[in-house]
């Protein structure tokens, strides 16, 4: 998978478990009494499409789904995973207890259609870029609850993690410059603090540019640059840092930003900004 920081995500499949229990617990409560309305040995199949074309993903919350709420549900995957579907095209299949397939239904589409579209926006975005070495990168402003599974939603759709949290890298602001005296302060600071932590530094202007550069900040952050600014940034910075553009990238502003040579965009749209793809669950048979 694509992440700049963290070399992989050690928290998924633990934050899998916790997200499904949660998704269960606040939609099935005390039972599901709908389902009571059908016979308690009645199976059934049950076939998931999606009405849209997009990325899929999400794969491993739904099988956490039916493992949790019914173990002898079988899943048939009809698609992985990162991969491309076509309106109406089958995802998966699902056989089993029809009240646990009623059940389930609606924690599994809910998980499904949210990641894939995190996924389908992220890869729309990273083809527009694709002629260029430039990286795509997520921000912190993900779902909360859902930070690790929107970031591996992304990765699926092709593009890349920033930090995946406070924890696993530095990222100096401007309240953090002005609180810590400055940015060759900061810097210092952060390398005593967490050795061998990345330090990124964001800066407003060519003053604080050469500043961060002379600190030996590892990416500096060109907050709001015009086109032209950052042109001239990746001249001056000369390879000594990575260079990451951020603020105003939207579908107009990221083919130019991207041919400018920066290393990095970030955009906080890959995971605020997705819309859920649109999903249907039809029981196709029934049997004893």
């Amino acid at each position: 998978m694509n992440f700049l920081y963290s070399k992989n995500l050690p928290t998924l499949q633990n934050d899998i478990t916790k997200t499904v229990n949660l998704a269960l617990l606040e939609d099935v409560g005390t039972g599901d009494i709908t389902a009571q309305l059908i016979a308690p040995d009645e199976h059934a199949e049950a076939r998931i499409i999606t009405r849209e074309d997009c990325i899929f993903c999400g794969k491993a919350w739904v099988e956490e789904v039916f493992k949790q709420l019914d173990p002898h549900v079988e899943i048939q995957w009809h698609i992985e995973d990162g991969h491309a579907a076509a309106a109406n095209s089958l995802l998966f299949t699902l056989k089993g207890n029809a009240r646990s397939l009623l059940t389930g239904e609606r924690a599994a589409l809910n998980f499904v259609q949210t990641l894939s579209g995190t996924a389908t926006i992220s890869n729309h975005y990273a083809q527009k870029v694709a002629h260029t070495p430039v990286k795509l990168l997520d921000t912190r402003k993900t779902i909360p609850g859902l930070r690790t599974a929107q970031k591996y939603a992304v990765a699926c759709g092709g593009c890349h993690n920033h930090r995946i949290g406070l924890y696993d890298a530095f990222l100096i602001k401007e309240n953090h410059i002005a609180a810590s005296g400055g940015i060759a302060n900061a810097v210092n600071l952060a390398h005593q603090i967490a050795p061998g932590k990345p330090v990124e530094v964001e800066v407003e202007n060519f003053e604080e540019l050469e500043q961060a550069l002379s600190a030996k900040a590892d990416i500096i952050m060109l907050d709001n640059f015009s086109i032209e600014d950052m042109k001239k940034a990746v001249v001056i910075t000369a390879k000594r840092a990575k260079l990451e553009a951020s603020g105003n990238i939207n579908e107009t502003t990221l083919v130019p930003t991207a041919e400018t040579g920066v290393d990095f965009i970030s955009i906080g749209g890959l995971t605020k900004h997705c819309r859920a793809v649109d999903l249907s669950m039809r029981i196709s048979n029934h049997n004893k």
